[in-house]
């Protein structure tokens, strides 16, 4: 029997593009062996990765020997690709993946799956994913899968039967786990804050990460909230088993979670399995801004590196390192905007490491524009932007700023201003 690299070779040719789930829905026992014997599957070629979010430490600086690593973020292990140069970064909206795909200007000749058993109907679930594979799937050569008895059946998107694989295998290794940052007093605060802003019957948008895992949990005493995000975690999964996410009161896919990616540990993946109250979908789904803007109450809550006394966020670059993303922050912070009763947050501690950041001058790129900003909370407070000139943006978001940097960042605001063209007068706060 040919082994699973003598497999691959004849499947995958020098030049290709491949794309696979991002963090948890990483096929790792394709994927380590892709990245162990690439220069055999290669073949004096080079090939070219897809690379999203990472919960694994399978691709590494040195593999780019022989693989040309492009993406949209830089995330968990895959910034030590950035901080070596070898990720050449896509800046691009979350939304956009699905049709730059479907139009070519993203090659995707081989997709690996990791897949959960069939059904009684023969249908493989993704699992963990949905998001941007769906159109993926549409223009690869190929499609390769391992199939782990450990991954959930889930509902919604796309199924495949056995008919679709060139090949499938078996797994050999554990579904991967999310890694959980610890939950400190100022993710806490900012979460009580959060939680005083959302109503009963919300529908709930959510980054990763600790905090907005802190949000979760702060959102126990609610009723009826829904779920419309890109993410899902185990604190949804939590949220749902204490009767508190119900999706009773949304405004569209009334009774039913819809999600994009599956990221956490044991207690989501079987809250998931076979479960018909959330549904994964594809990106252009998730992230489309009619279906956001038709959800009522939308409440899209997402992080950042650090926010300029005018409102432009920075979510990409800290300290010179690209360690985040464009992602979907804009297309949620519209759609919120646009949504009945909506709420665009951005949430971040006020400082890091003794610096602040609630800054004059932004030290990376504008990830989202001031004129998509809403509410900026820190664990000092909120600042609501919206319909605020910038020298009211100013005053706002100085009083969120830790006190100890509101002097300093006083000073600069008269600069900042001047080069915006704007009025700001001394205020009290």
């Amino acid at each position: 029997m040919s082994t699973l690299t003598e497999r691959l070779q004849t499947l995958i040719r020098p030049g290709d593009t491949l794309w696979w789930g991002q963090a948890t829905a990483e096929p790792l026992t394709l994927t380590r062996a892709l990245a162990r014997q690439r220069h055999a599957i290669a073949r004096g070629g080079r090939l070219r990765v897809f690379v999203g979010m990472a919960a694994s430490d399978t691709l590494k600086p040195e593999q780019a020997d022989v693989i040309d690593f492009f993406g949209y973020a830089a995330g968990g292990a895959h910034r030590k690709l950035a901080d070596a140069g070898v990720l050449d970064i896509l800046p691009s909206h979350y939304s956009h993946l699905p049709g730059l795909i479907r139009a070519g200007r993203l090659p995707a000749d081989v997709v690996l799956l990791q897949l959960s058993p069939p059904d009684e109907q023969g249908r493989y679930s993704l699992g963990l994913v949905q998001e941007y594979l769906p159109a993926a799937l549409e223009r690869a050569r190929v499609v390769i899968g391992e199939v782990n008895p450990a991954i959930p059946w889930t509902h919604g998107g796309l199924h495949l039967k056995a008919s679709d694989f060139a090949l499938l295998i078996d797994a050999e290794h554990a579904p991967l786990d999310q890694p959980r940052g610890a939950i400190g007093a100022a993710e806490q605060a900012i979460a009580r804050h959060i939680a005083g802003l959302i109503e009963d019957g919300a529908t709930l948008q959510l980054g990763v990460g600790n905090l907005p895992e802190a949000v979760l949990a702060a959102l126990h005493g609610h009723r009826d909230l829904g779920l419309h995000s890109g993410a899902v975690t185990d604190g949804v999964a939590q949220l749902a088993e204490a009767g508190v996410l119900t999706n009773a009161s949304k405004s569209i896919d009334q009774g039913v979670g819809v999600g994009g990616i599956l990221m956490g540990s044991e207690t989501l993946r079987r809250w998931a399995h076979r479960n018909p109250q959330i549904e994964l979908r594809g990106t252009d789904y998730t992230h489309d801004p009619e279906v956001l803007a038709s959800s009522h109450k939308l409440a899209a809550i997402n992080a950042a590196i650090e926010v300029d006394l005018t409102g432009q966020i920075n979510a990409e670059v800290a300290a010179g390192c690209y360690v985040g993303a464009v992602g979907g922050a804009v297309d949620f912070l519209r759609g919120a905007a646009r949504s009945k009763g909506g709420l665009p947050i951005v949430a971040l501690p006020a400082t890091a490491k003794g610096a602040s950041r609630i800054v004059a001058q932004l030290s990376g790129p504008v990830s989202t524009p001031r004129s998509d900003a809403g509410l900026i909370v820190t664990e000092h407070g909120v600042a609501d932007l919206r319909g605020q000139t910038l020298g009211q943006r100013v005053r706002r978001l100085m009083a969120i700023a830790a006190p100890e940097h509101r002097e300093s960042l006083e000073r600069q605001a008269h600069e900042t201003l001047r080069r915006c063209g704007a009025v700001f007068k001394n205020s009290s706060c």
